[in-house]
């Protein structure tokens, strides 16, 4: 797939464009003028060559864009500007992209952008932090003031901002983010800056998000110090008027006084034409940042302003996946539910009927009471197949887990399939799966207490002490040991230990006291009763085939829920490491409606040949088995590092490996207990649906 910006069409020079608004200066111009000059001709250059199918995830809900505007809710009010208002520029971190000639990403580490490498020109007084939500935060996102002017409608050229000089130290370090491809974020008016770029594929044009650091050649590293800034605006009425998009055309210039032409600098070229930028890691090098700003009209309405962002790379690939796996899970689920209904149905009359005849008559020598026990064992395992399994404690613990990570995946799902989770509003998806699983530890406590208490578990304190503690414990003390090889790095993606204490002070103060609350609800209702009496004596189980053995099961059971979101998981992984904006959460409820669908499907089809083979220890194997699509969600990012990353450095290889066995564990948390709701549910109808003596 090849991508160009749309301004490379022509062969209009940039030069021909400024020599349209020489004599205005820093007022205001013809808006008609530049929006035709503009969206023509700036940069006849930069061919964005396969930018990695990660950029498929900048995609609409279900394909459809129009849903757009349904991420404004009440109280993201737009703001209006009036001419000669100020429209804030705000800054984010800088994070690595996609390679433009391999599409491989060569770093996963964000720098903030007033690390003091970099160099850039600070807002007098220095830079103030912009209020961000907790998820942002979490999210490595930085946002701060800066030295930008931008008045509304307003256009100036060649504006300066400051001189730098860049030491040998800090020269080796810019260079080296910009041969790893690091892209500045910048956000005008809540949008962010990025560059026009057209699919060669379909002809469409949409906006990306962020710009280069620099560019590169065989031989050199340019830093682009010059920022062509482009906003969209609409006039909403008379003098009211709202940013509707803002593209940043980077350049590399030697200096202002080194162009085309003659007195250069005044005309506003600003050293467009000169040689390019070249940081010296031998000698200091003297830097001149500059900007111009240009206010063009835009028919586009404010409330549909982040539809030029969400292009659609190709839906075909999501249709085609998701109707895939939806004929695969439709096709398993009938043939299972086929062969259990006709199993299950002729087993269940077979034992029924044996009741009712007198068995003394038959003297032991009835030959259908042979075939019953030939042909279906799972009848002759009923004194043991609700004995307590081993280590029911931990067991119950990662169920309640489990279950709370069900209920916070649903419920986030949801909200977002709604509009509740903007992309306007930044960092909105990290804040609602926090607070929901914080706020869900009641369920939590309960189904542990539950399950425990049908366990006949005895120690009930540390069911309650352990249940929101163990399973979170794990996820934050992982979380924390990754965070130091950040702080390491002085990444701005390192929470801050402030952040950490909130996040600690949070869990104690609410999740605990729920989790606390939940589970002595929990443990006041009474048993849930198997539909059998368990025997003494435990019986002994026979040598199990080799397909029915632990491991062998796990990985014939567990590839197929994982093959149910193996796509989108593809298209999630690419908006973490790559950046990027995900919200296509029309698939990703179709998802994982089927993930679910597929691991009660599977497991139950486990368990019924388990007990058959009378193995009657389902309860671990049921949640492991399920669970086991975790290890392929696990070696799928494996393989996605292989292919798709070339990380240098110990640092970012365990940053990504350490990640992405957290997520596989949280998978394998909520997969395994999905499997094992479904199968205890079959359980108790089977064996509640024959009589026993």
């Amino acid at each position: 797939m090849i991508f160009r910006t749309a301004w490379s069409r022509t062969g209009i020079q940039t030069s021909q464009i400024f020599g349209s608004v020489e004599g205005f200066g820093d007022s205001s111009f013809n808006d008609h003028t530049v929006e035709s000059d503009l969206h023509k001709s700036i940069s006849p250059i930069m061919r964005l060559r396969d930018l990695s199918p990660s950029a498929a995830i900048i995609s609409s809900l279900l394909a459809t864009p129009q849903l757009s505007a349904a991420f404004y809710l009440p109280g993201v009010a737009p703001t209006s500007y009036k001419f000669d208002d100020i429209v804030p520029l705000h800054v984010n971190r800088l994070t690595p992209v996609g390679s433009q000639v391999d599409g491989t990403l060569r770093s996963v580490v964000s720098f903030d952008y007033y690390h003091d490498a970099f160099h850039f020109c600070r807002p007098p007084g220095g830079p103030k932090d912009v209020s961000e939500s907790l998820g942002s935060i979490l999210f490595g996102d930085r946002i701060r003031t800066s030295p930008f002017e931008l008045k509304m409608r307003h256009n100036e050229t060649c504006k300066s901002l400051c001189e730098e000089k860049f030491d040998l130290s800090s020269a080796h370090f810019v260079n080296r983010r910009i041969a790893q491809g690091y892209a500045l974020n910048w956000l005008v008016d809540g949008l962010p800056a990025g560059q026009l770029i057209e699919d060669e594929v379909t002809g469409t044009k949409f906006y990306s998000q962020g710009f280069a650091l620099g560019s590169s050649n065989q031989k050199e590293m340019h830093l682009n110090n010059h920022y062509d800034i482009v906003v969209d605006y609409h006039e909403v009425t008379e003098g009211q008027f709202r940013v509707v998009g803002v593209i940043v055309q980077p350049s590399s210039r030697l200096s202002p006084e080194m162009g085309n032409g003659g007195a250069v600098k005044n005309a506003g070229i600003c050293g467009y034409g000169g040689p390019p930028l070249t940081l010296s890691e031998t000698a200091e090098t003297p830097v001149h940042f500059t900007y111009s700003v240009y206010w063009v009209p835009s028919p586009t309405a404010w409330a549909t302003r982040w539809d030029k962002y969400l292009h659609v790379f190709d839906p075909k690939i999501h249709w085609f996946s998701l109707i895939n796996s939806a004929i695969i899970v439709i096709f398993l689920t009938i043939t299972v539910i086929s062969i259990l209904l006709r199993t299950l149905r002729k087993d269940i009359q077979r034992y029924n009927r044996l009741d009712s005849i007198n068995l003394d008559d038959l003297s032991g020598t009835s030959a259908v009471d042979d075939g019953v026990q030939e042909d279906s064992g799972w009848k002759l395992v009923h004194g043991d197949v609700f004995r307590t399994p081993g280590s029911p404690l931990i067991l119950s613990i990662f169920l309640g887990n489990g279950a709370q990570l069900f209920v916070m995946t649903g419920f986030t799902i949801a909200f977002a399939l709604l509009g509740f989770l903007s992309p306007s509003n930044r960092g909105s998806l990290g804040t609602i799966t926090v607070l929901l699983y914080t706020v869900l530890g009641f369920i939590g406590g309960y189904v542990s207490a539950r399950v425990y208490k049908a366990f006949s578990g005895e120690r009930w304190k540390l069911n309650i002490a352990l249940t929101p503690t163990l399973v979170p414990g794990i996820v934050f003390g992982t979380f924390f040991l990754l965070n130091l090889f950040l702080w390491a790095k002085q990444s701005s993606g390192a929470v801050p230990f402030t952040t950490m204490l909130v996040i600690v002070l949070i869990w104690f103060v609410i999740s605990v006291p729920l989790s606390f609350a939940g589970s002595w609800v929990g443990f006041r209702q009474p048993a849930i009763q198997p539909p059998v009496r368990t025997n003494q004596i435990p019986r002994q189980i026979p040598p199990s085939t080799t397909y029915m053995r632990p491991i062998p099961s796990m990985l014939l059971v567990g590839i197929l829920p994982f093959g149910a979101i193996f796509v989108e998981l593809y298209f999630i992984m690419s908006s973490i490491w790559f950046s990027k904006v995900y919200y296509m959460f029309g698939f990703l409820f179709l998802c994982y409606g089927l993930m679910i669908i597929t691991c009660a499907a599977v497991t139950i089809l486990m368990v019924y040949f388990l007990l058959c083979s009378e193995n009657y220890h389902w309860h671990w194997r049921a949640f492991m088995t399920a669970g086991a699509s975790a290890f392929y969600v696990f070696v799928n990012a494996l393989v996605y590092w292989v292919t798709k990353l070339q990380l240098g450095g110990l640092a970012g290889s365990v940053l990504y490996i350490g990640y992405s066995a957290l997520i596989s564990f949280l998978f394998f948390i909520l997969t395994g207990s999905i499997g094992f709701f479904a199968s205890w549910l079959f359980v108790q109808k089977i064996y509640g649906s024959i009589k026993i003596d």
